[in-house]
């Protein structure tokens, strides 16, 4: 029997999360767990693209507006909106209020029907609305937000693949990764994240906002307040209470996860965290 090394494990997380050259070399279960583990590691590249960007037109002289659109955009592009799909589909299939069976096949219609439209448009909107709010705030802040936003929602899908979490269908990304991740593991990692999210906010939350010179030196020295570390650890819980609501309901409703329902998931989580660092501050 073959060992599954952590490369394995990485090559399935971002050659299946993201739009990154990599290939996925296993498609097993052991490589799976591995995979959903390091997916917070995607979600820490795909934020930190996404707030370069947002950094760089503020740098160019953008306003705070276009840079939290672009900021918004990243994620998107780099998961071919995979994420995005799947909270259209999910919403459809809740939206539909029909049985199980026959939710599970409006989900898996190409078309996007009016509850996925909706979804869509408020889901962005907020979060668009959120990273300019924090923009405006700190441009650390906004760039902060963007990364942790990003981990939160991969983290959703760690806690997602957890023990006795089932598959929806036989088939997919789902039945790939349903019930792979040992709920230790997936408990070990949400600590790590957390943690990692407040050493972020500890480190760059006290930066005043970017009326100074973004990227540039600050004027008077930062100093620190321990809620600058608390705020988005705090983010990070409120993505992790939302996205554990929507996938205990669609657990009930269709009788397990999916891949749209781990892209809900993941939609749900950065949408929360965004919005949640913007109403705490």
């Amino acid at each position: 029997m073959s060992t599954t090394s952590p490369l394995d494990g990485l090559r399935f997380a971002f050659g299946t999360l993201t739009v990154l050259p990599v290939r996925v070399t296993r498609w097993d279960r052991p490589a799976a767990r591995g995979g959903m583990l390091a997916a917070p590691l995607v979600g820490l590249v795909v934020g930190g693209c996404a707030a370069g960007l947002g950094l760089g037109l503020l740098h160019l002289g953008a306003s705070t507006l276009l840079a939290a659109v672009a900021s918004a955009a990243v994620p998107a592009v780099l998961t071919r909106g995979l994420h995005l799909d799947g909270l259209a589909d999910t919403a459809d299939g809740l939206g539909s209020g029909k049985p199980a069976e026959d939710a599970l096949r409006i989900m898996k219609q190409s078309d996007i029907g009016p509850f996925g439209v909706l979804t869509l448009v408020l889901v962005l909107l907020a979060q668009v609305a959120a990273l300019t709010q924090l923009y405006d705030e700190s441009w650390a802040l906004g760039a902060v937000a963007a990364v942790v936003s990003a981990a939160a929602a991969r983290l959703a899908l760690t806690l997602a693949a957890r023990a006795g979490v089932p598959a929806a269908r036989p088939e997919g990304l789902g039945a790939a990764v349903a019930g792979v991740v040992p709920v230790r593991g997936a408990v070990l990692v949400a600590a790590a994240v957390l943690l990692a999210a407040a050493g972020a906010g500890g480190c760059f939350g006290p930066y005043e906002p970017h009326v100074y010179a973004v990227l540039g030196p600050i004027e008077a020295p930062p100093v620190f307040e321990p809620y600058d570390a608390v705020r988005p650890a705090l983010a990070v819980l409120a993505a992790l209470a939302a996205a554990e609501l929507l996938l205990r309901h669609c657990t009930r409703r269709f009788g397990g996860v999916t891949g749209d329902v781990f892209g809900g998931l993941a939609e749900t989580a950065a949408t929360t965290a965004l919005v949640a660092l913007a109403l705490l501050g």
